[in-house]
Order: structure tokens, then sequence, then C-alpha cells
């Protein structure tokens, strides 16, 4: 069975830099709490009705067809990772594929809620398609619009302060070469805690919020006589039940338990150490787990690659732009052995290992 190899790989953020003084201006922060707590400086924040989740796909997806040789018109499947979607429904492939002006293809189209760790999901999944033979240009995409859902009161710091907007995205083709392409991937999930990190409303379960313990709750509004009323109401919005929560420490104790864990595993597999890494790019949720992470592997500064003080964290994109700039820098040449780690909500993990 050949191997996929990345043949092709691009990155965009938006314009708008938003450092953390300017969100000291709506909520009760300071860019000394953000930064010990996150690593964060900055991050990027989309134009509102101009750029959307799948028109910043779109435009990585571009840069990615180029380096890879080829025109969007040549992909023979999508695969689009996100949690902050255009619309509920349909899902940003679709609408990607139409930004790109490629729909008259009619290629399949396919969404990946994972989160945090969505690129990783995809990436495994598309590896699959081109292993086996069925696609030979497989666009893979991790792209989030998180400043349009966004707590901007001090009620949500604790989330708002992280998140960022961008999008990266890759062009997967079958190699021929035996010392190329992507080893291994690995993909876990637990959904014991998932509400430890959620975004439960809207949603689809009529007036019922979930504990911490994953126990129903009624929240005290009827039972929705109408489909909207189900998805929104009242005290959802006295409340500010439709933005996401996080209880950090907990996710923080279970990330840094997760990433070593899962990166091991893809190592063991191929008879590889921590020391054979040329190149980590870790999810950028957050700078001190980024770190741990590294402590826990011994590895150098030079062996990891870190964006979140720019960029914030982009959750889906972040694997894909890390990568995009590791390669760009020249942190990333042919033979290296670059290994990509994620973990988030879920709760969801996995790595891949892909051999430059």
């Amino acid at each position: 069975m050949q191997r996929s190899k990345i043949a092709g790989i691009g990155y965009y953020v938006p314009e708008r830099i938003v450092k953390n003084e300017e969100l000291t201006k709506v909520m009760d922060t300071t860019d000394e709490w953000i930064q010990e707590r996150t690593g964060i400086q900055e991050r990027r924040y989309g134009k509102k009705h101009e750029e959307t989740t799948s028109s910043m796909g779109a435009k990585a997806a571009r840069i990615a067809c180029e380096r890879a040789g080829i025109t969007p018109d040549e992909v023979d499947f999508i695969v689009f990772a996100t949690l902050s979607p255009d619309y509920y429904f349909p899902g940003c492939g679709v609408l990607m594929q139409r930004e790109l002006g490629i729909t008259h293809k009619e290629v399949g189209a396919l969404d990946i809620r994972n989160q945090c760790t969505g690129f990783i999901y995809a990436l495994s999944i598309a590896d699959q398609f081109v292993k086996t033979g069925m696609y030979k240009n497989v666009l893979v995409v991790g792209s989030e619009m998180h400043s349009m859902g966004l707590d901007f009161s001090t009620r949500g710091r604790n989330v708002t302060v992280i998140f960022g907007d961008g999008a990266g995205a890759v062009i997967l083709q079958p190699t021929d070469d035996p010392n190329r392409g992507i080893l291994t991937t690995k993909l876990h999930s637990d959904g014991t805690y998932a509400e430890k990190l959620a975004f439960i409303n809207p949603g689809a379960h009529g007036g019922y919020h979930y504990d911490k313990m994953g126990e129903a709750v009624d929240l005290g509004y009827p039972p929705a006589d109408t489909y909207g009323e189900i998805f929104l109401t009242p005290r959802m919005v006295q409340e500010g039940l439709y933005y996401p929560n996080m209880e950090g420490q907990f996710v923080f104790k279970l990330a840094v338990q997760k990433f070593p864990e899962v990166i091991r595993e893809a190592l063991d597999e191929m008879g590889l150490t921590p020391a054979d890494i040329s190149m980590l790019i870790p999810h950028q949720a957050n700078l001190r787990i980024s770190q741990f992470v590294q402590k826990t592997l011994r590895l150098s500064d030079d062996q990891v690659w870190n964006n979140i003080q720019r960029f914030g964290n982009t959750t889906a994109a972040s694997v894909p732009i890390a990568l995009c700039e590791a390669w760009e820098a020249g942190k990333i040449k042919e033979g290296d052995l670059v290994c990509l780690a994620a973990f988030g909500s879920g709760f969801t993990w996995g790595s891949a290992l892909i051999r430059w």
C-alpha cells in the first residue's frame, strides 16, 4: 500500500491584530494576567460580514494547491475541520467548494467536528483515502472564525482571551517513496467529561442543560412549541448559556497527560523515540501546555514550534497554521520527522508522524 504525503501547504490569518490591551477595554483583565496563564500576546480577528470560516479556508486552500502544483479544479475530495461553521448546516466543506469555484466537479465534501483535534482527525481520514487509491488530491482544511461567537465581557474572559481566527490547509497526494509521507496517525476520545469544555446551547435537547457529571438538569423553561425555541430561549440569552464554557484547570491537567501519551504511542509503533523528532507541532491551546509537553519529552526549543503568542488558539486551524509557518521558516526540511499532536473538547486527542 502506498503512503500519502503533504504535497502543498498554506495558511491565512486576518489582517486585524487584537492585542491583549484591547480586550482590557471590554472586560476586567490585564495583559499580564493573560500572558501569565496562556502565553498569548495577540490574536487575529476576521472582518465581520466579509470573512467567514469557509472563505478563510478557501484562501489557505488556494495557497496549498499552488504549492502542490495543482489547481482547485484538480481536487478530488474535501475534508473540512471546524467548530465555528458558517451555518448550523450545511457544513463548510460545500461552502468552501463553492468559494473555490469547483462546484461543477461535484467532488465529495466531508465536515469534521472534533474541535481542537479536528485537523488531526481530518488528516487521518484523508490519509486513508489516498493510501487506498480512492483519491489522488485530497484537500484538508482547518479553519475557525471564533471572534463572532465569544462573550466579550468579564463573565466570558477566561475563554474569550484565548481564541483567534485563521485557517490552514494541506493537499495530500500519494507517494511511492517508502521513506516519505504519513507514517502513522493515532486517534482517541473519551466522552466522560464532555461538559468540562463545551458549547452546549443552542442545542436540540429541548430545554435541558447538563451538569458537571453529565446529568440532565431542567433549566425551567417549558417544552419548546416551535423549532426555533428548541435552539434559543430567553433564559439562554439572559444567562449567557449560548457561549462556550471551559473548566480550565481540569482541561489543563488532562491535556498534559494525553499529549505525551499519544505522541509516544505513535513513536513506539514506528520504533522511534522523542529524540528522533525534528519538529513537534502541538495544537496551540496554551503555551504552558506546550512547554510542559516539551519538558516531559525532553525536547529542545528547536524541536517545538509555538505561535500561540501571536495567533492565540485557532482550534482546528492551529496545527496547519503552525506547520506551514515552521515550513516557511525553513525549520522543516526533506527527510525530517515531523510530529503533529492535539487535545481538545470531547475529549478527543490524536497524533500524526510524518517523514517530510
